[in-house]
């Protein structure tokens, strides 16, 4: 006969509701896991791609980039649950300068352009050169840019390149493909209230504000997030050079 300590005892049961707690905890947990991807993307971060030629040398086609939705707030495109009436929560206004995702007047289209009018703003470009309220924006002659084919042509085709820098100190590149294009010269654009005027930073190769029945004044709840950081990019091959992984772009801020 096996002995037993005084004292000792035998194996005991968990109560139910014990038991309970742990399921009930691990199943939370199990569903926090899965729904972490869907709630980063509803209120921090979304992705996108870069299809086209519009926005380089900052944006190059290829690049995938994830847009911040907090600095705005989380409006009627930012958050799927938001109804068109409700305006936007705890949001405050882009600024002059910002690179932003925001969602054409069919309400489908994505696009992506840099912010250059504000509210009450009045806008013109003469000579290629952006005038803002009647003052033109600061220019600064650059290297031509080689090897993107940024405007249609071949990879080997060079571009005339600036730094332009807008009144409040923002500063970025921008292309000019040819003199006095299509829209190197526009009427006044007075920017309406509660609306933004978009500039693609390849000025002869991008449509944007400057037209009005495509893209036009943009509604500020329309934006949805503003470019945050680019973290991949795959440069497309052609007959030349076969396509590539861009590890240089691999986490550059989009400015």
């Amino acid at each position: 006969m096996t002995s037993v300590e005084a004292g000792a005892i035998g194996p005991q049961r968990e109560p139910w509701w014990a038991i309970a707690a742990i399921f009930t905890a691990g199943f939370l947990l199990l569903c926090l896991l899965l729904a972490s991807p869907l709630l980063i993307r509803t209120f921090l971060f979304q992705p996108f791609n870069i299809p086209s030629a519009s926005n380089i040398p900052t944006l190059l086609v290829g690049d995938y980039l994830l847009a911040s939705k907090y600095p705005y707030g989380w409006g009627r495109y930012t958050w799927p649950f938001t109804p068109p009436s409700a305006g936007r929560i705890w949001g405050r206004d882009p600024a002059r300068g910002d690179v932003v995702v925001f969602r054409l007047k069919d309400g489908k289209t994505d696009y992506i352009k840099r912010i250059v009018g504000l509210p009450g703003d009045r806008i013109q470009m003469r000579q290629g050169l952006l005038y803002i309220n009647d003052q033109p924006v600061q220019r600064e002659r650059l290297d031509d840019l080689v090897g993107e084919a940024a405007c249609g042509g071949s990879a080997d085709e060079r571009v005339k390149r600036w730094r332009e820098t807008l009144p409040n100190g923002v500063s970025y590149q921008t292309l000019d493909c040819v003199d006095n294009g299509f829209f190197d010269n526009t009427n006044v654009y007075v920017v309406p209230a509660g609306h933004l005027f978009m500039l693609g930073d390849n000025r002869d190769n991008s449509t944007d504000s400057r037209v009005l029945s495509a893209v036009g004044y943009v509604p500020i709840e329309n934006v949805i997030g503003r470019a945050a950081t680019i973290y991949f990019s795959l440069a497309g091959s052609d007959t030349s050079r076969p396509g590539r992984i861009r590890f240089e772009r691999i986490g550059t801020m989009v400015r």
